[in-house]
C-alpha cells in the first residue's frame, strides 16, 4: 500500500514540475485566477507542503528555515515567487523537499505516529499524511493543467501520456463551439 501511494505521489509531482518546462518566466509566475494561482507558487506551495507533512509532522526537520512559513509569514507567501527568488532555487527546493519527504516515507511505517501543529496538534499516521499529500498534490498538478492551458494550450497528464482524446486542432475548436452552445441552450432555458 505505502509503494502504491508513494508512486501516486510521484505522478502528482512529476506533472507539476512538468508544468514549468518550455515557458519563460512571466508565464511560470503570473496569476490567471481571481486569487492569483500560478504555476511556480504551486510547485514552491507543494515544496511547502511536503515539508511540513512529513518533516514538521514526524519531527525530522527540513535543513532550511523558510521565511514564508509560519505563524509570522504573510498570507499566502507560499502560493507565489517573488521576482527575487528564481524558478532553479524553487525547483531545487521542491527537489530537496521531494528527497527529504521520500527519506521519511521510507524511514516510517505507515502506522508510524507523527503530529500535525496546525490541525491542533491532532496524532496522525504516515498512512494518513500520505493520503493526505497525494491528494493535495494531484489537486494542484490538476490547477497546474488549468493555468497551463491558459498559459499557452498545453494542456495533459505528462508528457509522455497527455491523457486526452485524439483531436487536431479544428476537433478540439469544434468540440470548445459544442461545449459553448450546449451551455448558452441551457442558460436560455434556466436563467
Amino acid at each position: 500500500m505505502k509503494d502504491d501511494l508513494h508512486s501516486y505521489l510521484k505522478g502528482g509531482r512529476d506533472a507539476l514540475l512538468w508544468k514549468l518546462d518550455g515557458l519563460g518566466e512571466y508565464d511560470i509566475r503570473r496569476p490567471l485566477t481571481r486569487t492569483a494561482t500560478n504555476l511556480l507558487g504551486l510547485v514552491k506551495h507543494a515544496a511547502v507542503g511536503e515539508i511540513l507533512y512529513f518533516g514538521v509532522v514526524f519531527g525530522r526537520p527540513f535543513d532550511q528555515e523558510l521565511s514564508y512559513v509560519g505563524d509570522d509569514a504573510e498570507p499566502n507567501a507560499d502560493m507565489w515567487a517573488t521576482a527575487d527568488e528564481t524558478r532553479e532555487e524553487i525547483v531545487d527546493l521542491y527537489q530537496r523537499a521531494i528527497a527529504h519527504a521520500d527519506a521519511t516515507i521510507e524511514a516510517l511505517a505507515l502506522n508510524d505516529v507523527g503530529r500535525v501543529p496546525w490541525w491542533g496538534d491532532e496524532a496522525v499516521t504516515l498512512h494518513q499524511v500520505l493520503v493526505h499529500v497525494v491528494v493535495d498534490t494531484q489537486r494542484h498538478a490538476g490547477h497546474a493543467d488549468i493555468v497551463r492551458e491558459l498559459v499557452d494550450g498545453t494542456a495533459g497528464l505528462l508528457p509522455s501520456n497527455d491523457n486526452l482524446p485524439p483531436g487536431d486542432e479544428s476537433w478540439w475548436l469544434d468540440h470548445r463551439r459544442r461545449v459553448e452552445q450546449a451551455a448558452l441552450d441551457a442558460g436560455k432555458r434556466g436563467d
